[in-house]
């Protein structure tokens, strides 16, 4: 066996290294585990330090949640959970300082420690009492240097060893010439460990390397400790999940905004329902309640367009509304904290580093002025008093803060009353100037404001410093879940986990690329590997991969899609065709999808940590966003019956894009592109025309090309002005309705309506010389009533269609026609995304 020693940097999980540990958590590992140091001695028993080892862990880490103890003749076990009777979930083998002989080297790890930990693992795997297949770390520590292995290792080259395995069963039953445990060492062990030809991976560290970071000489040394800590936390030695893992809720979060919203979670049966507080429990002051007391006021409910989405009663319309408007409104405001967490992170100092506060932004008509007087317009085109406070507040070009179609219909945020206050949540994370949990009543928005300042949303800046705040991290794929379970109020949601939906795209973005390749350049490479060493022309590559399209009929908070890209940006570095502007290849850069989050990392395993004032920074930075940009535009669609849906998944798209924003060279912010066209609101279940629809006459009468109609939505999508936005929205929905009316003229259904009105007119207005015999007469009768139930049946048919929601969705340019989208957009090879039948965008 040759060892191949990891740093405890090195060692991690790269989305869990984006943790950034409080300064009291770091401050009390610097305590006990300077405490166990000073007590360590040289002269004292093995037995001693295992005590000094077990008390550091359980103090530091793993009280009260879980055991430590002796098991059989195993030094120290960590269980899964807080008794006995749990699973382990670490094995310790733990030798005194002055046992050199017996401890592990890094060029001849061969040694007791690592035999008897072998004995350990198979007693676990393989005994009557045993079969755990929970263990996830093994280690070998005389208190100062450790050696910690994962338990994969054991698994693949010694339990999968299956001489090894019955030979270790006849040792414990007793049919070997030797019974005693070195008898098992030499002659089993030691063998099954020398036999390992393969590198095997351990985390390798002495604790007096950092005697200087635990006297904390500089504030810098808190940093080196990070890594440590969180080597030997039980995030990492249990492989437990953290906060801003993509498959795990933040409860405290979600819980607190779904009071600050006015929402309730219930359990039915097995679903979890999201809906209205119960009469006696509303706040007036609840963000809700605030809005339907508005829409109620002012009576704006009956000016809903399409009001029957939203339920068939007074009050489910009510709620319904009001919900979709809070929700949009959230969306804004958690965005703006994103830019907040951006612009805060790169290395340039702003003026306002946090301007959601209530002296910067005191009223909800002040917010109002923010989404749609700073946001959504350029600094020259802002009123004057709005430059002048807002003049660090970059703008975006996004959709997301222009007024939606319902808030023209009914209330804008700045009809809401300032006054309200809402009683502050019982578990509230929010603290007075002692650090006690807050109680009482606040302002809504001061509540919300403090709220959200109480969190951390600068998630990808891969920072390895404490935290000083102990503010929780809480990034895009928590808040796509969070979204999810708020927008499936009616029936309960189900978001899928990120190590599903990373697992899902990989497998099929690959595939799907690879396919593309073999129908482009006629190869017949099996896998992404072969494909690497067919690859000649970077270029064309680029417009191979870019020509792939990936639709989610039911996107949701477009989990799925934001997985789609980071894998398709992962898969672009893995065939080495990412590149920067100029063309040149990002070759020092290592970029992989971790915990369905994307993480790029230089040469030295460091984060990616934009600075603009770098050369270098900017490059990778200005070339991310653009590949993300040119994916996002040419690759990904999506349609959802639910609105609510299609704007999170907007806002999710935007935000991957944020997290790569950089400074251009006048010092503006890079604009996000108009990505709303390929997000689009629809039934995918229904389809209204047929596939084999021809508008080669639609288009030649209208003297259209092809090409124009694309030029036309990529000019749509990186629009630089509202106006210009509007003009090709304007075209685009012209053309579109024409064409729809043009393709249902000429529907069979339109056409055979017309030739049996007209059959049947002429039944029975016809004029005959000779009287008709009873059988003529009784068959004529016969046809005009077949005609007449015909004649109903595809009048009801055509006005279904007419006025079905699918079918206003159509006719506003929404939803594409098969037959047109496949000129258009020349997606015929488009792939089928899960499983689930393609869909056409414009």
């Amino acid at each position: 066996m040759i060892l191949t020693a990891l740093t405890p940097r090195a060692a991690l999980n790269k989305a869990f290294r984006k943790q950034r540990p409080s300064r009291s958590e770091i401050d009390h590992f610097r305590e006990n585990l300077r405490a166990m140091l000073e007590k360590s001695n040289d002269v004292e028993s093995e037995e001693f330090h295992k005590s000094l080892i077990s008390t550091f862990l359980l103090n530091t880490f793993y009280s009260p949640n879980h055991f430590i103890n002796t098991k059989a003749d195993i030094d120290l076990v960590v269980h899964n959970g807080v008794g006995p009777n749990t699973p382990v979930g670490i094995l310790i083998e733990a030798k005194k300082p002055t046992n050199r002989s017996q401890m592990p080297q890094l060029h001849a790890p061969n040694t007791k420690a690592l035999q008897e930990l072998l004995l350990y693992y198979l007693r676990e795997r393989f005994s009557k009492d045993g079969h755990n297949l929970d263990v996830r770390h093994l280690i070998i520590t005389n208190a100062y240097e450790w050696f910690i292995f994962d338990a994969n290792v054991f698994e693949t080259e010694f339990a999968q060893n299956k001489a090894l395995v019955q030979r270790f069963i006849d040792f414990e039953q007793g049919r070997l010439s030797g019974t005693t445990t070195d008898f098992f060492y030499k002659e089993i062990a030691a063998p099954a460990i020398q036999a390992v030809s393969c590198e095997v991976r351990v985390t390798h560290f002495d604790l007096r390397e950092f005697q200087t970071a635990l006297n904390r000489v500089d504030p810098s040394d808190d940093g080196k400790l990070v890594p440590l800590f969180k080597i030997l936390s039980p995030q990492h030695l249990l492989k437990l999940p953290f906060l801003n893992d993509s498959n795990t809720l933040h409860r405290g979060f979600y819980s607190e905004l779904l009071h600050i919203i006015g929402l309730t979670e219930s359990k039915k049966g097995t679903r979890r329902l999201i809906g209205r507080k119960d009469v006696r429990e509303r706040n007036a002051g609840s963000l809700l309640e605030n809005a339907i007391t508005q829409l109620e006021t002012l009576d704006k409910l009956n000016r809903v367009t399409d009001l029957a989405r939203f339920g068939s009663t007074r009050d489910e319309r009510l709620f319904g509304v009001a919900l979709e408007l809070v929700l949009t409104w959230i969306n804004r405001i958690i965005f703006l904290k994103l830019i907040e967490a951006q612009l805060s992170s790169y290395a340039r100092k702003l003026p306002y580093p946090s301007f959601l506060q209530i002296k910067t932004v005191p009223s909800f008509d002040a917010l109002n002025g923010i989404f749609f007087q700073v946001l959504a317009r350029r600094p020259e085109e802002r009123a004057d008093d709005m430059r002048a406070r807002f003049s660090h507040i970059p703008y975006l070009n996004s959709s997301l803060f222009e007024p939606t179609e319902l808030e023209h219909e009914t209330v804008f945020i700045s009809s809401l009353q300032d006054e309200k206050r809402l009683a502050i949540y019982p578990s509230s994370v929010i603290k007075n100037s002692l650090g006690k949990r807050r109680s009482g009543e606040m302002p809504t928005l001061e509540y919300l404001y403090e709220f959200l300042e109480a969190y951390d949303f600068a998630s990808d800046v891969g920072s390895t410093e404490v935290q000083e705040d102990h503010k929780s991290l809480i990034n895009a794929s928590v808040l796509g879940l969070i979204f999810e379970k708020i927008n499936g109020y009616k029936d309960g949601s189900f978001f899928t986990p990120g190590f599903v939906t990373m697992h899902i795209c990989r497998e099929a973005v690959r595939k799907a690329v690879v396919q593309r390749f073999n129908s482009e350049k006629g190869w017949s490479c099996a896998d992404v590997n072969d494909l690497y060493h067919r690859i000649e022309n970077t270029e064309e590559a680029n417009q191979i991969i870019g020509s792939v399209r990936i639709c989610d009929p039911a996107v949701g908070s477009g989990h799925f899609l934001v997985s789609a890209l980071n894998e398709l940006i992962a898969l672009k570095a893995e065939l080495r065709l990412l590149q920067d502007r100029n063309g040149q290849r990002l070759k020092e850069y290592s970029v992989s999808v971790v915990n369905d989050e994307l993480t790029v990392t230089d040469e030295d395993g460091d984060f990616l940590h934009y600075n603009p004032a770098h050369k270098e920074s900017q490059r990778v930075q200005e070339a991310l966003f653009h590949e993300k940009q040119a994916l996002i535009e040419s690759c990904l669609f999506g349609v959802d019956i639910n609105p609510n849906s299609v704007h999170i998944c907007r806002l999710r798209l935007w935000i991957e894009l944020l997290k790569h924003a950089y400074y251009k060279d006048d010092g503006a912010l890079e604009t996000l592109p108009n990505i709303d066209i390929n997000i689009k609101s629809g039934d995918s279940l229904i389809s209204r025309f047929t596939t084999d629809v021809d508008v080669g006459r639609f288009l030649r009468r209208k003297k259209l090309r092809v090409t124009d109609y694309r030029a036309a939505i990529r000019t749509y999508q990186n629009a630089s002005s509202k106006d210009e936005k509007r003009d090709i929205q304007t075209f685009i929905d012209r053309l579109k309705g024409d064409l729809r009316t043009e393709i249902f003229d000429n529907d069979p259904k339109v056409r055979r309506l017309y030739a049996a009105e007209a059959e049947l007119i002429a039944s029975e207005n016809q004029q005959v010389l000779f009287e008709e015999s009873e059988a003529k007469k009784k068959a004529r009768r016969l046809r005009e009533e077949q005609l007449r139930s015909e004649l109903r049946e595809l009048a009801a048919n055509i006005e279904a269609i007419r006025s079905n929601r699918i079918f206003q969705v159509l006719s506003s340019g929404v939803l594409n026609f098969r037959r047109f989208s496949l000129m258009m957009e020349n997606s015929s090879d488009s792939i089928s995304f899960l499983g689930i039948p393609r869909m056409e965008f414009p």
